[in-house]
Parts: C-alpha cells; sequence; structure tokens
C-alpha cells in the first residue's frame, strides 16, 4: 500500500508539472520557412504524413480509452484528458500544416471508429480485476508509442538539420520532441506500479494479449503497415530494426518477460517491424 502511494504522489506530481512546464505548443512561434521544400519533400514528407496522422489520430485514441477503461483512476483521466491529447493534437496540426506547405495533401486521420475488439474488452473491463489488465495493456502500448516517437523524433530533427532546414528543426521538430518523454515517463512509471500489483493469473493475461495484440503505432492495416515501413526506411532504422525494437521494448521486456532469460526483444514486436518493412519493400518493388 505504502508503495502505490508513492507511485499515486509520484504520477500527479508529474503530471502537474507537464501541464505546467509543457503547455500545448503555441502555433504563432512555429515558422515554416522551408529552404528547399521539394529536397525536404523528397526526404522526409511521407514520414511527416505519418507521424502527422498518428498524432492527429489522438482524439480517437481518447475515445478508444474511454471505452477500454470505463474507470480509470483519476490520475490517468488528467493526463490523457488535460495534458497528453492537447499536446499530441497540436503536434498533429503542426506537422499537417508543415507537410501542406510542400505541397501534400492533408493527413488522412480517422479520428471516430473504435473496433468491436475494444467495445468488447471495455464490456469486460467492467470487472475491477478485469481493468487492471486492461489498464496495463494501455501503459504498454503507451511506453511502446511513446518511445518510439523519441527515437524517430530524434532521427528526424538530425535529418531535417543535416538538410539545413533550421527554421523547421527549430520550431517544429524540436519543440515536439521535448514534450514526448514526459509522455513515456508517465507509462513507465504507470507500468510499473501496477505490475507489482496484478496477481499471477492478470500477468499471465496481460503476456498473452499483448503477444496478440501488439503492432507498430499508427499501422492497423497492410497499407500502413507498409508506410511505417517506408518511415523506417527515410530514417535509417530498416539497417537495424531489431535495434529499434530492443530500445523500444526495453521496459516491456524487463517487466513482462524477465522469466525469460536471454529474450532481447519480445518475439511480437521483432516480428511486426520486419513485417512491416517487408511490407514496404513489396510494394516498392510492385
Amino acid at each position: 500500500m505504502a508503495q502505490a502511494s508513492q507511485t499515486a504522489a509520484r504520477l500527479a506530481d508529474h503530471v502537474d508539472r507537464l501541464g505546467l512546464e509543457h503547455p500545448p505548443i503555441d502555433l504563432a512561434s512555429v515558422d515554416y520557412s522551408v529552404r528547399r521544400p521539394r529536397e525536404l519533400d523528397r526526404r522526409y514528407g511521407h514520414v511527416l504524413d505519418y507521424m502527422a496522422r498518428v498524432e492527429l489520430e489522438v482524439d480517437r485514441n481518447v475515445l478508444e480509452l474511454t471505452t477500454l477503461l470505463p474507470d480509470p483512476p483519476e490520475i490517468d483521466r488528467r493526463f490523457y484528458a488535460e495534458v497528453w491529447q492537447p499536446q499530441e493534437t497540436r503536434h498533429g496540426l503542426i506537422l499537417d500544416e508543415l507537410q501542406m506547405h510542400l505541397g501534400r495533401p492533408a493527413a488522412e486521420a480517422d479520428l471516430t471508429s473504435v473496433g468491436m475488439k475494444l467495445k468488447i474488452l471495455g464490456a469486460l473491463a467492467h470487472l475491477p480485476a478485469f481493468q487492471d489488465v486492461c489498464r496495463m495493456l494501455y501503459y504498454l502500448t503507451g511506453m511502446a508509442t511513446e518511445r518510439s516517437a523519441v527515437l524517430a523524433y530524434n532521427l528526424l530533427h538530425a535529418g531535417v538539420v543535416e538538410l539545413g532546414e533550421d527554421a523547421i528543426a527549430q520550431t517544429v521538430i524540436a519543440p515536439i520532441k521535448r514534450q514526448e518523454p514526459g509522455h513515456y515517463a508517465f507509462y513507465q512509471l504507470s507500468a510499473r506500479g501496477l505490475w507489482t500489483e496484478l496477481g499471477t493469473w492478470q500477468r499471465w493475461m496481460v503476456r498473452r494479449m499483448r503477444t496478440f495484440s501488439f503492432g507498430p503505432v499508427g499501422a492497423n492495416n497492410d497499407r500502413q503497415k507498409a508506410d511505417f515501413g517506408d518511415l523506417l526506411f527515410s530514417l535509417g532504422i530498416d539497417r537495424d530494426a531489431d535495434d529499434f525494437a530492443a530500445q523500444m521494448s526495453r521496459v516491456e521486456r524487463e517487466l513482462l518477460w524477465a522469466h525469460r532469460r536471454g529474450l532481447p526483444v519480445p518475439p511480437y514486436v521483432t516480428k511486426a517491424f520486419r513485417e512491416a518493412v517487408e511490407l514496404a519493400e513489396a510494394r516498392r518493388a510492385a
């Protein structure tokens, strides 16, 4: 109980600090000046489109969360409704505006769909013990998503700087990438705290459900998986996708699979990344 109280206090302080120190990026602070728009579009146009879509779809993610977690802890609701959603939605608007400055169409974001599987899980989650399983899956997904974002935005920032697009690097990518680690920290702290409270059957259920449900963020069908593979190519991640997967899933491996010594990356993570690369390669060949 003492550990749970300490975790709750740390989470409350963290969310308060995020809201205070990292308000949504001021649109007036963004400079969309581009020196070589064609080159930026060629190198990173589809990356911007993918990232913009994922960030904008946070609105749908919140609908999914309210379905999946009918009675979440208040700190979870505060985080996703008052901090995470406003920040991420603003990221999406800025990235989408940038790609339209490059002459690209606006991102096609799905803001309203909630799948039947989630609705079924949400119905089961009215049982408190099963809702804890769903909460753990939410934290794991959040960790994977935000860690991927941190790594990808760092690589994108380096690439944009290399192109000499200083305005975009300094007023678009840098402010966005500064906000992502705080989201990751929230999920990591939440996951570590909840995992210690789960019973044996709940941990088994989390492992089984995570094995079947994992997927790269924003990749919900083969076309989007191929788009994610193209993002990996553009950022140079495809050359060492296993290392990227290991960095992304380090805490997940530590929590869920500590009993499987020598497991560098959960196999479902490696499989998902390799599938995305293969689908992108097949689409290019076609």
